[in-house]
């Protein structure tokens, strides 16, 4: 697979809500739970952050986008907080294990430092044990465990509160 790590594209909704809405009809590994129209994506994208960072690893072989990594500032209501990013990382199923992700951790921490980020920071489901372990592989910390922090289809879930200092 010929892979191109690049910043998103609004053109680049759609591949991005193929990844993301079976993964959140799966349940099983984001707290997102409502799935995202083409509209509401493209906007999402449009109205992204300035200071954000927001990468695509694009298959150029097939022409499509088979993983997507965003980094948004902690927080807007301070400025204590503007060295820290919240990061999220999605592979589409059916290409993973392919090193997609790691391509697109290496592109999106060199952006984010650019950026002023001196730290990123992720809510991983405990039940996610494959995302925990890749992002631990990146140099990722757990800090902590936020008990019964979700709840989903009446069912609570904890998350792994995880960090790593760039």
């Amino acid at each position: 697979m010929k892979l191109i790590i690049r910043g998103v594209q609004k053109a680049d909704s759609q591949g991005i809500i193929n990844i993301l809405n079976p993964i959140i009809e799966a349940g099983l590994y984001t707290i997102l739970d409502t799935t995202f129209s083409l509209e509401e994506e493209e906007q999402f994208i449009q109205d992204f952050p300035e200071r954000g960072v927001f990468n695509v690893a694009f298959n150029s072989e097939e022409s499509n986008i088979v993983g997507f990594q965003n980094v948004e500032p902690f927080a807007t209501y301070t400025h204590a907080f503007d060295h820290v990013g919240i990061i999220g990382t999605y592979v589409d199923s059916s290409y993973r294990r392919q090193g997609i992700a790691s391509s697109l951790f290496n592109a999106t921490f060199e952006r984010a430092k650019s950026k002023g980020y001196e730290k990123l920071f992720a809510y991983v489901r405990d039940d996610n044990q494959d995302a925990l372990a890749t992002y631990l592989k990146q140099g990722f910390e757990v800090i902590g465990i936020a008990k019964k922090h979700a709840k989903i289809g009446g069912k609570y879930i904890d998350e792994v509160l995880i960090e790593k200092l760039l």
